[in-house]
């Protein structure tokens, strides 16, 4: 064990949802995504980090383009060369395919990278030497311990036959039993010494981000409690949820996306969180990461006319000499004053004209509740906003809103008819 009398043994880094390769609404984001990883290489070396987490979702797809795995690589080259005795946690994210992120672990294993992907199973037991972690700090002395844990997908989870007798949810049973048998089969080796635990899944009265986060867990259940983690861990680092929050009790913690991945997060104070861990109480602080590309919303409050968009613009001052890559995203927000159909294409054309990329148009909401507006014979079309129309329609077809995905596509479909 490490010795006693330090106020902090493990300076931990604690990421995720880093989502690499994303594109928002056909804009690439790899010029983000270089300078926040920049920033954290940065980081790594100034606060003498000694292990680094990444808590799922490295990737935005599961089939990821050469150019984000080129970057992955990279920056765990940076990493690494920069704090040579540092560890680095990856985590499977239920946007990563676990097997492909996991293919070259005995090469970065090397490196002192260790990746963790699906739960695995011989004989019924997990194999759970593959979910720990040893942490050393700046001596070289071993001061604690990772239980890491992926995405829980169904494969990784117990029989459903076996849970859930007491009439809750099988899914939560499922995902408490994970986490007590490897808390269980790991204890001798973890000892007194003090446990991370991680997570990628939706833990119950945390705040989502509209549209941007699935609802990830099997069986119609989407949230577990936060007592599905071992009571005694130092620290849950989570990932899944893109803004940066404590859940439950204040060692249980999102990190946050280190980029805003939609307009509905764009006041959202992206980072990292820094973690001390020792013998005494966890320290807990959050790192804003610098943002390197503007995020802006016109108006700020409230709605504006399509008619003042122009003018709005203007008043932004930006340069026209900043290259695409660096042009400010934007959403608007209109009243329905003087809409007609065609203003979407109206305004994606006056946006064109300036340095800026319009990620998304929102109309004040009609006055009417729940789905009056859709059978009311008398409203006419060219009164109701399509994306509204098909929000509408889906969530009552479907009982649930559209997710990112659905709004996708049918921007997709619709910027083609």
């Amino acid at each position: 064990m490490a010795p006693s009398g330090r106020a902090a043994v493990i300076r931990l880094l604690h990421t995720a949802d880093w989502h690499l390769g994303q594109m928002l609404r056909g804009f690439s984001r790899a010029h983000e995504h270089r300078a926040v990883c920049a920033q954290m290489e940065t980081l790594v070396v100034e606060r003498e980090i000694d292990a680094l987490i990444i808590a799922g979702d490295v990737f935005d797809s599961q089939n990821p383009a050469g150019e984000a795995q080129q970057l992955f690589y990279d920056t765990l080259v940076r990493l690494s060369r920069a704090r040579p005795r540092m560890t680095i946690v990856i985590l499977a994210g239920n946007h990563d395919a676990a097997g492909r992120l996991e293919a070259p672990r005995p090469l970065l294993e090397a490196f002192n990278i260790r990746v963790v992907g699906n739960v695995r199973r011989q004989d019924g037991r997990i194999e759970a030497s593959r979910h720990l972690v040893p942490l050393y700090d700046a001596q070289g002395e071993l001061a604690a311990h990772v239980m890491a844990v992926s995405y829980p997908s169904a494969a990784c989870l117990p029989p459903m036959g076996r849970q859930g007798e007491g009439g809750g949810s099988p899914i939560v049973a499922g995902v408490r039993a994970l986490y007590a048998e490897l808390r269980e089969r790991l204890a001798p080796a973890i000892g007194d010494l003090p446990l991370v635990v991680t997570g990628h899944l939706h833990v119950a009265g945390g705040i989502e981000s509209e549209g941007a986060e699935r609802r990830i867990l099997i069986g119609g259940q989407h949230a577990v409690p936060h007592d599905v983690f071992p009571g005694d861990a130092a620290y849950v680092a989570l990932g899944h949820l893109h803004r940066a929050q404590t859940v439950g009790r204040s060692s249980v913690r999102y990190a946050g996306s280190i980029i805003p991945l939609s307009a509905t997060e764009q006041a959202y104070a992206h980072g990292v969180t820094l973690v001390h861990l020792g013998e005494g109480q966890t320290q807990i602080t959050h790192l804003p990461l610098d943002r390197p590309v503007p995020f802006l919303r016109l108006p700020e409050r409230g709605e504006l006319r399509l008619a003042d968009v122009g003018d709005h613009l203007n008043a932004l001052g930006l340069s026209t000499d900043l290259p695409r890559q660096q042009h400010p995203f934007l959403q608007i927000r209109l009243t329905r004053e003087g809409l007609t159909s065609g203003f979407r294409e109206a305004l994606d054309v006056l946006a064109e004209s300036y340095p800026v990329r319009l990620v998304e148009t929102r109309v004040a909401p009609l006055p009417e509740t729940g789905h009056r507006a859709l059978r009311d014979p008398l409203r006419r079309l060219v009164e109701v906003d399509p994306e509204e129309m098909f929000r509408r329609a889906f969530e009552h077809t479907f009982g649930a809103p559209p997710e990112a995905a659905h709004l996708e596509v049918f921007h997709q479909v619709r910027a083609e008819s």
